[in-house]
């Protein structure tokens, strides 16, 4: 079975995505796709041999779409992912899963009521093979109960267009997922400290900031999130256990010697930081669909701790406070492992 994806939002993340479905992931075809700028959803669409729809409410009643990803704006997000739910179709939606709390609750509503899961959200470090190194080595209880962790978020610079408030819901936002997730604990409170702010950076823009974070079990997490480090994209993740610790490593890079010095590469984007990641994200997706299983990956409760957690973090900033993100009790729908499901495709 081929499985035929609409995909809403031919941005850039978007067309990344349609080249990956279209060139890496086997069992996959790019069917349909729209986009606000409908020049940019013919070209794009052009590229994968698919069609253009005016609009997603449209794409997702077609009948060659058996799946959806959602790659938007933001906050049209919850509109589509209720709309696939609604179709009964599986549906990957790009990080977040919705802007506010209250379209979360909407969508995590209409999944329990449909009665299985169909959507993931698209966090993909729990797809790195470094973090899923170390989730193996948490979860066999090596090195015993996590205590502490310390990370760092770096980039080497941002756009003007970046805020102080995007380091939570933008950048961090990808270690609150996988910190949950590695931990398999709850953030329940949040702190941001900013000091002496970097000369390399906007005048508007606090820089860096630290996020300190606290968990249900009382693991505790300093975060150093840094956007303007100039050297490059460097992400760092230790967690201290009661006997040992387990770190991220580094992206594997040649090591070179000339000139009286020892040196490696430092990738300068999340993107070849990533790329792997993405492409297994993607492969199982499709993997799960075809096979009718629901996802495995990032669920629609996981996208909605992730927006409660990162707007806590942004009152945090603004008020400089510590700050209860206010999470509510997991429901038991979202508790259990993958489970087969009759997800027929369309005719």
């Amino acid at each position: 079975m081929t499985v035929r994806v609409g995909v809403i939002g031919a941005g850039w993340i978007g067309q990344d995505h349609i080249r990956r479905l279209t060139d890496t992931v086997a069992g996959a075809e790019v069917t349909a796709v729209t986009d606000i700028d409908s020049a940019r959803a013919a070209e794009s669409a052009a590229r994968a041999g698919a069609r253009v729809c005016a609009d997603g409410a449209g794409l997702i009643a077609a009948d060659d779409v058996d799946a959806v990803l959602v790659t938007s704006w933001g906050p049209t997000h919850a509109e589509h992912v209720l709309n696939a739910i609604a179709a009964g179709k599986p549906v990957f939606c790009e990080k977040p899963l919705a802007t506010t709390v209250e379209d979360c609750l909407r969508i995590i509503e209409a999944e329990s009521a449909y009665g299985r899961r169909l959507v993931q959200v698209g966090f993909m470090r729990r797809y790195d093979a470094g973090y899923r190194q170390m989730k193996q080595v948490i979860d066999s209880g090596r090195v015993g109960e996590p205590l502490v962790v310390h990370c760092a978020h770096r980039n080497p610079t941002v756009p003007e267009s970046y805020i102080s408030e995007m380091a939570a819901l933008d950048s961090a936002v990808h270690e609150i997922d996988v910190l949950r997730w590695l931990l398999d604990d709850e953030i329940v409170s949040t702190q941001v400290v900013v000091g002496r702010s970097t000369s390399r950076r906007f005048a508007y823009l606090k820089d860096p900031q630290i996020m300190l974070f606290e968990t249900a079990k009382g693991v505790r997490i300093d975060l150093e999130m840094f956007v303007n480090c100039q050297y490059g994209y460097d992400i760092q993740c230790e967690i201290v256990a009661e006997e040992g610790l387990v770190r991220l490593p580094d992206p594997a890079s040649v090591a070179v010697r000339t000139a009286g010095r020892h040196s490696t590469e430092i990738l300068q984007a999340w993107v070849g930081r990533f790329t792997d990641a993405f492409d297994t994200e993607f492969r199982e997706w499709i993997a799960s669909v075809e096979a009718g299983t629901e996802p495995t990956g990032p669920s629609a409760w996981d996208g909605y701790a992730a927006t409660v957690i990162s707007n806590a973090t942004v009152e945090a900033l603004t008020s400089g406070r510590i700050v209860d993100t206010g999470m509510k009790p997991r429901p038991a729908f979202y508790s259990g492992g993958a489970v087969a499901v009759d997800v027929q495709p369309a005719a």
